[in-house]
This record gives structure tokens, sequence and C-alpha cells, in this order.
């Protein structure tokens, strides 16, 4: 009982969600291999992904085309993939074929309803269509949780295990004995070619370990992380209540993160306060027009000049915790007196080294998927103890 009362809300909420995730993929791993192996016969030949969501969904569809368009793994091949915004309705029957792949994101019954037209549409014209999460589509998965963040946490994992396994099967059917750079990631598949169900079989107990890293990474980070969540909450709240505002910033997979922070804080689940913010990576022609006139490293911090008040709170994610535009903007806004924030993966890399920001979150793994599957995990549990804060809560 001691243990249980001197355990922090965070704690307990990153801890939950290792159960839930164990019996969600226990349950699902064999049509989520099967859906890959469909996936991968699409794209050999010549079929696209093109995804879609409402709402803090959208930033899953953006995070979808960027890991199959710029993938990881040094060498992989750019495969087609694409975010159809939040016009998806009416740009969906224009741009599919029936060679695609479609796939939905919906993290509540509401959203999955008004989504699901979409699908079915989809599906009548001979596309693959994959439901992440709704009732109706080839290959339709249920809503593994009440609760839309752990929903949407699930939905990471999910697909960027699709991403790792459509490129298993993708290279064994293209190559038939040698997988390359996937090796690493699905050791059991040599040089000698295989049966495929032998490898759906084989893939299987792959992702169901890779459930179990995620959670071993979630609990170690339940012991070096829930303490400094509940004093950034807390910190954050109180600048809230003084009219300052979340400005996040990330690139690549980081930059769908940071917009998803700042859509969890503007379109909050029901009954909860939203939250003033911004994220500067949602910003496509500043992004563009400092990259061509100034450089890459300026593209976020000359946004903080624009945008930035001293009672603000600046959170920069990077996996690596080395990139150098995140680093110049984490700069920037301890110049003008923002609490800054870092969520990082590796060992917190120079941001940490170097004391670049006043707090940082480090999910200490050295595999980009997973690190982001983890920090989606504690800037999910720094929402909520925001709003617990906010509220008057502990």
């Amino acid at each position: 009982m001691d243990t249980l009362i001197r355990t922090s809300v965070a704690e307990q909420e990153i801890l939950r969600r290792n159960e839930i995730f164990d019996a969600y993929f226990d349950a699902h791993a064999p049509r989520l291999a099967r859906a890959c192996y469909d996936m991968s016969r699409r794209f050999l030949d010549g079929g696209r992904l093109l995804a879609f969501g409402r709402g803090a969904a959208t930033t899953d569809a953006q995070h979808v085309s960027v890991e199959f368009v710029h993938p990881v793994i040094v060498g992989k091949r750019a495969l087609p993939a694409m975010d159809l915004g939040q016009d998806f309705a009416l740009s969906l029957p224009v741009l599919a074929k029936p060679s695609d792949m479609i796939m939905e994101f919906a993290f509540s019954e509401l959203d999955s309803a008004e989504l699901t037209k979409s699908i079915g549409r989809a599906n009548s014209n001979g596309a693959l269509t994959l439901a992440l999460f709704g009732p109706s589509a080839d290959y339709a998965f249920p809503l593994p949780d009440r609760d839309p963040f752990v929903c949407q946490e699930v939905a990471e994992v999910l697909y960027h295990v699709l991403w790792e396994t459509v490129h298993v099967y993708f290279e064994h059917r293209e190559q038939g004995h040698d997988v390359g750079a996937s090796a690493f990631l699905y050791p059991f598949l040599g040089k000698q070619e295989q049966p495929m169900e032998g490898v759906i079989e084989e893939v299987q107990h792959s992702m169901r370990q890779k459930v179990a890293q995620v959670a071993d990474l979630r609990t170690a980070a339940s012991a070096t992380e829930a303490d400094k969540i509940e004093r950034i909450a807390k910190l954050i709240a109180d600048r809230i209540r003084r009219s300052g505002k979340l400005i996040a910033f990330g690139n690549g997979g980081s930059a769908t993160d940071a917009n998803d922070l700042v859509a969890d804080c503007v379109m909050p689940p029901p009954g909860w306060r939203p939250i003033p913010g911004v994220s500067l990576s949602s910003e496509p022609a500043n992004v563009t027009a400092v990259a061509n006139d100034i450089g890459v490293e300026a593209i976020f911090a000359r946004q903080l000049i624009a945008h930035a008040a001293p009672m603000d709170v600046a959170v920069g994610i990077s996996t690596s915790g080395n990139s150098s535009n995140i680093i110049a903007a984490l700069i920037e806004a301890r110049k003008q007196g923002l609490l800054t924030i870092a969520i990082v993966g590796y060992d917190g890399g120079k941001i940490v080294h170097d004391h670049l920001s006043d707090y940082a979150l480090t999910v200490r793994c050295d595999y980009i998927p997973r690190i982001q599957e983890v920090q989606a995990s504690l800037y999910h549990i720094l929402r909520a103890r925001i709003n617990a804060s906010l509220k008057g809560g502990q």
C-alpha cells in the first residue's frame, strides 16, 4: 500500500500502458502480419499508401507518410505514401487507384463513424483498406482503450511495425534470399529463401518482441522520468495561468509529434481545458522560406523570434538530442525567457550533455521508432498532468 501511495500519477499512467499493449498485440499480431504481407505485394505492384484522419489523428497520417517516404534506415527504398490532409473526403475519390492502400486513423467511435464512409468507397474500388481504428475495412482493428491518447500510442506502434515488416516482406519477395538492412530487425531471416507462411509466423513472434521492448523502455522511463513530468506539468500550468502558451517544434517524425502535442493542447479530450499552443513544424511556408533564405538551422529559431513571449514554454522534440535547428531554437527560447523543455532519445545528446534545456525527458534507446513510441506516451501523460494542475488536482 505504501508503494502505491508513493507512486506518482505519471508513473502509474506510464506503466498502465504496458498491459494494454501486450494484450492488444497478442490478439492482433496474426492479422497485422498478414496485412503487412498484402501491403508489400501492393507496393511491389506500384501501389501507394494514402493516409488520413481528423483532429489529432491527422498527425499520424503525416507520420505514416514520412516513415515510408523517408525511412529511418539508411539505404532503404522510399515507398510512396501520402497524407491526404483534412480534405480527404474530397481528395480520396480523385486520387485513389485500385492498386493503392488506404489507411484511416480514428481514436474515438464518433470519428470512426465519420471516416468509415470514405473507407467504404475506397474498398469498393478495389483498394486495400486499413482502419486504425474502426469497424469496417479489409483490415479493421478495434479501439484498444477508451483513452484517445492510449489509442494513438497503440496506433503509432502498429504503423511502425507495419513499416518495418513491409520492408521485410518487400525484400524477401523481391530478392528471395537476402533481407539486407532489415536483417537486424528480423534476424530469423537468413540467406535461404523460406516459404512465406513461415515468414509470417516468425514475423508475429518478432512483433511481440518489439512490443516487449517498448514495455521495457516505458518501465525504465517510469523510474527516471515520471517525477520530472509532474514537476514540468506544474511549471507549464503556472505559465498558462499567466497567459503563456506552448510552442513545440521537431523534424520529420518529431515534427508530427510536435503537431500532435499542440493538437492535444488546443483540441483536448472532452471535458479537458484547452490551452494555447502552436507548432512551428506545421508552418511549411515559413519553414521552407527560412531554410531557403537563411538555412535549415534557423527554421525554428527565426519563428520563435516572431512568436515567443516571456511566459511561453518551448518544447523541442528530437530523437537524437543533436539536431542543430532544435538546439538553436532552445538557445533562442532561453534568451527570451521561456521555460525550455526537451523530449529526446539516445543519451540525450548535446541538448542534455550541454544543459541546453531547463528540463529534459529522455527515452534511453538507440532505435528511432521505439524512441518515438515512448516519447508519445511521455508527452501525452505530460498533457494530462498539465490538465490536472490547471484544475487544481494532484
